[in-house]
């Protein structure tokens, strides 16, 4: 790994005058990453939970069976994010633990753990960011086909019907899916997610269905909710850039892009699948006989706010010399390509860029470019980047602290490009750093660590790192200037 050097002094962090009054300040997680207490008070299994425990699915043999123990130490927990000085938390729902089996009553103990982490945050001054789904589809639906059956959308609704109701009293900012590309394309196409299929068919029926799902989630959450609510999607849309200027590498962009990005915000924000998408995956699917009359409309139900999730740009080519298996995609490793209808477009990394531990290149600017695309092409529609971070390999010091420097030089130049964005034209609300602690990192299970707060998963134990207290001195600047109240 290339990284920036530990003696490399880190530049000062944006003013915070230079961000907008109101600005979002805050940090992410998601239920199966921290939650654990993985068969208690009701919960049963989700995908993940039975992919962790499959033999060679995940590195290690680890599980989220514990994981950052987060169930039980909540608490302690919104404390630390308190001392932090966070704004918001933007956490996620662990379906089976609210509703089992995916299907009717939820389970009240399961129910009161979010009551009470709500109550929590609210207590502390800090807002509440739900989530319903960041990936952990209860079994018992996978069982019965997952995200590629459309039933499964009908059962999400009725899973967001019972989060409106036992939290809309106290949650009034609400994302319906988290990276539906992931669920799609990494759990039903390259298997390198759950549940591990590998059926490029079924991975594009799984995205016509989850964005039908959010539609559904929304028609659900503006019946139920308060008027003043506010509905989001978050989408981990790739900034695709060609390797040369030429025809063949700028159409090989164009393919990665549509089945990495149009594919929902298309629908989802415009109101229709695009053309060029129908066009390259027509051999795996008959869109007329997937897309129901009446589903757009439902899909392109409007958003308050746009989730944005950046890490790195994707650099793409048309194969060279017979190199079309070349796929650094930053997406794991699978004989199967999570790209249905596209296998053959080729995926380099950036040259001359330092690297985070999960070997992604680091380009602040690449997060410039894609907010003001997206403000661009969606004009009128606010921003929130609600992921964003980097794995390095952190260490505990003998005297006990956690240096970062190469996190917070990271975490500098994004949060400079979102301040550029900005200062552009960009109406970008709010930023979520990925991720408040470290957690267990799906197929890499706890090998790759992305918090500012490091854990020590033997004990438990809490050490905000150096980019944590760099993080939490931004945000004292940006109260200590007027742009947010004192408390």
């Amino acid at each position: 790994m290339t990284a920036v050097r530990p003696d490399t002094a880190p530049k000062a962090a944006p003013e915070a005058a230079e961000f907008p009054t109101g600005f979002v300040w805050g940090a992410a997680t998601a239920a199966y990453q921290v939650e654990g207490a993985a068969a208690e008070d009701g919960r049963t299994p989700s995908i993940w939970d039975t992919f962790s425990h499959t033999p060679g699915k995940v590195l290690g043999g680890d599980t989220g069976d514990i994981a950052a123990d987060h169930y039980h130490r909540y608490r302690d927990d919104v404390a630390l994010m308190k001392r932090l000085g966070l704004t918001a938390y933007r956490f996620s729902v662990s379906w089976p633990r609210v509703q089992p089996t995916g299907r009717g009553p939820a389970v009240e103990r399961g129910l009161d753990f979010y009551r009470r982490l709500v109550d929590e945050l609210l207590e502390a001054g800090i807002a509440p960011v739900a989530t319903l789904y960041h990936w952990d589809l209860p079994q018992d639906l996978e069982d019965a086909g997952g995200w590629p059956q459309r039933v499964t959308a009908e059962r999400f609704a009725d899973y967001a019907d019972i989060m409106a109701r036992a939290l809309g009293d106290r949650v009034t900012t609400w994302t319906t899916l988290n990276e539906p590309w992931c669920s799609a394309f990494l759990g039903y196409g390259s298997g390198v997610h759950a549940p591990g299929r590998t059926e490029p068919a079924a991975a594009l029926r799984a995205a016509h269905h989850l964005n039908l799902a959010h539609g559904r989630a929304t028609e659900v959450l503006r019946d139920r909710l308060p008027a003043t609510a506010q509905i989001s999607v978050t989408l981990n849309l790739h900034h695709v850039r060609p390797l040369t200027g030429s025809a063949a590498d700028t159409d090989a962009a164009r393919r990665i892009d549509a089945v990495g990005n149009r594919i929902f915000t298309g629908p989802m924000l415009h109101g229709a699948y695009p053309e060029d998408l129908i066009a390259d995956t027509e051999r795996l699917v008959d869109w007329s006989e997937l897309v129901h009359d009446g589903d757009p409309a439902v899909i392109s139900r409007p958003v308050d706010v746009l989730g944005v999730n950046y890490y790195t740009p994707t650099l793409v080519s048309t194969p060279v010399d017979g190199a079309g298996d070349s796929r650094d995609d930053g997406h794991g490793n699978s004989d199967h390509s999570p790209w249905p209808g596209s296998e053959h477009v080729a995926f380099h990394l950036a040259e001359g860029r330092e690297r985070t531990a999960m070997n992604w290149a680091i380009d602040p600017d690449g997060l410039y470019e894609l907010l003001m695309d997206v403000a661009r092409d969606n004009p009128g529609l606010p921003l929130m980047v609600t992921e964003n971070g980097a794995a390095f390999d952190d260490h505990v010091s003998p005297d006990g602290r956690v240096e970062d420097p190469e996190r917070i030089e990271y975490l500098r130049g994004h949060l400079d490009a979102v301040r550029r964005a900005v200062a552009a034209g960009a109406d970008v609300r709010g930023y979520f750093l990925w991720s408040l602690m470290d957690n267990f990192e799906w197929g890499y299970g706890y090998s790759k660590r992305f918090g500012a707060v490091y854990v020590d998963y033997a004990t438990q134990r809490r050490i905000p790192k150096a980019s944590a207290h760099w993080y939490a001195d931004v945000i004292r600047r940006q109260r200590r200037m007027g742009a947010l109240p004192e408390g």
